[in-house]
């Protein structure tokens, strides 16, 4: 059979209602199926926003106690309808009439979990059911496997027209063999639904009530049911376990991908990129192998992510290059390299220039541009000023035990290897501490803190033959 030719959309009275209220028990999970994430988003988003795109107006999403969750992660950007017990699509729309607006007319209607479905489809869908007169149109593909899904018997070889939808459970060998399908996504005419919605009654197998069986009623009035088949590329398939998320995540994540390419990003290896819907990368952004950017992660143009990062909810500025590290919830300037095996952790912000090293762990705390940060160091609630060098093994011991405390190190400062700054401490403009120092009070600018527990000395003089005193620190146990 004949695709039906797509044509601009003119229909915009419409409202997108949403059927979510199925917990989802082949997914075997105490999630709500439409809450499972694909790319960093819900499974539901995409569908609202495809509704919402298609039809300019607020989608109103059918939901059960089971799925109650559903209303606080949508709240703001959807409307709801309680259905107090899902007993099927036919109950699920009976609930959304109750609270939809008198003044609505039409009607778009599909479900939760097709995430991929074409906002353009919609539109041109109730534009279809307009054009034909018809009180229903619903969308039809041609299926290679069947399997479970609702048969599509149309009037007779002449009438094109939707006769019978037949679920497959209750199917006869000869209606088995029919591979036109039905979608699941339907529009309606308003005032004629709201007269027939009632009439539905229960499946003798399931006990629910199935809107197909709204074909048959609009037969007996004598009123129209047409079909907008489509082909089916796979934007279609409804999600109904982890096997059928996973597919939908590999086309999803495809798209994604060339989304980027075209606009100025290379990708070494892009069967190996994972990149979230919602990531957003500059020109020239260079991802080597097996690159994972996660949830509104900001890549800036010209930046390279190095072969084995993981980069969560974080900006990186331009011109930067990130070496087999993770970063997570963090802010990265341009030009700073970093890496490899360093983890920002929630709270970092890296200024413009900086450069991180091997096994470098930094967390809640800032470091200025310039900074060198090499080797095996730990930097939590910490402020370290421009162009200060933090030698190998440095920590800030931030935690008494009890409460964190903070650590401020000034510009130009020099942290010697295996220093230990015990928090609360300041450690000034241009000081320096000696390796494997202890310091557990504040050094002043420009001065020394050498030793275990460190003890202040002036700079050393080059010109003088000896070295300056050792001045103590006050201060308990100096």
């Amino acid at each position: 059979m004949k695709a039906r030719t797509r044509r601009a959309p003119v229909e915009r009275a419409a409202v997108p209602i949403v059927l979510a209220a199925g917990l989802g028990t082949r997914m075997r999970s105490r999630v709500p199926k439409v809450l499972h994430p694909l790319c960093g988003r819900p499974m539901l988003a995409y569908v609202i926003e495809a509704a919402e795109a298609a039809t300019g107006r607020r989608p109103l999403v059918v939901y059960s106690p089971a799925t109650e969750e559903v209303r606080s992660v949508f709240a703001g950007v959807a409307d709801f309808a309680l259905q107090d017990e899902p007993r099927g699509t036919g109950d699920a729309l009976r609930a959304a009439l109750a609270v939809l607006p008198a003044d609505v007319t039409a009607v778009a209607v599909l479900s939760g979990d097709v995430p991929l479905v074409d906002p353009m489809l919609l539109a041109e869908l109730l534009d279809a059911r307009l054009a034909d007169g018809a009180v229903m149109s619903l969308v039809t593909f041609q299926a290679y496997d069947a399997d479970r899904l609702g048969r599509v018997l149309r009037a007779s070889t002449e009438d094109d027209r939707v006769a019978r939808i037949v679920e497959a459970k209750d199917a006869t060998a000869t209606e088995l063999e029919i591979d036109e399908v039905n979608a699941g996504v339907y529009a309606f005419d308003v005032a004629w639904l709201r007269r027939r919605i009632a009439d539905l009654t229960p499946s003798p197998a399931t006990g629910e009530l199935y809107l197909t069986e709204l074909v048959a009623f609009a037969g007996a009035d004598g009123e129209a049911v047409t079909a907008f088949l489509v082909e089916e590329d796979g934007t279609l398939a409804g999600i109904n376990d982890r096997v059928d998320l996973a597919d939908a995540v590999a086309i999803l994540a495809e798209r994604i991908r060339v989304r980027h390419m075209r606009g100025g990003v290379t990708m070494d290896d892009p069967a190996t990129a994972y990149i979230d819907a919602e990531v957003e990368l500059g020109a020239d952004v260079v991802l080597e192998p097996e690159v994972v950017l996660r949830g509104r992660t900001r890549i800036g143009a010209g930046s390279r992510i190095g072969a084995g990062s993981r980069i969560v909810d974080s900006t990186v500025g331009e011109d930067c290059e990130i070496v087999a590290s993770v970063l997570e919830e963090a802010e990265v300037e341009d030009g700073v390299r970093i890496g490899p095996f360093a983890h920002l952790r929630p709270g970092a912000s890296i200024g413009r220039g900086a450069r991180l090293g091997n096994f470098a762990e930094v967390k809640n705390s800032r470091i200025g541009p310039g900074v060198q940060q090499h080797h095996f160091s730990y930097i939590g609630d910490a402020d370290v000023g421009e162009r200060t060098n933090i030698g190998a093994g440095t920590v800030t011991a931030n935690y008494d035990g009890t409460r964190k405390h903070r650590t401020t190190i000034g510009p130009r400062a020099f942290i010697g290897s295996d220093t230990m700054l015990v928090a609360p401490v300041t450690v000034g403009e241009g000081a320096r501490t000696g390796a494997g120092a202890v310091v557990t009070h504040d050094v002043p600018p420009g001065m020394v803190a050498v030793g275990v527990p460190a003890r202040l000395r002036l700079p050393r003089d080059p010109a003088a033959d000896a070295d300056t005193p050792p001045v103590p620190l006050r201060g308990p146990g100096a």
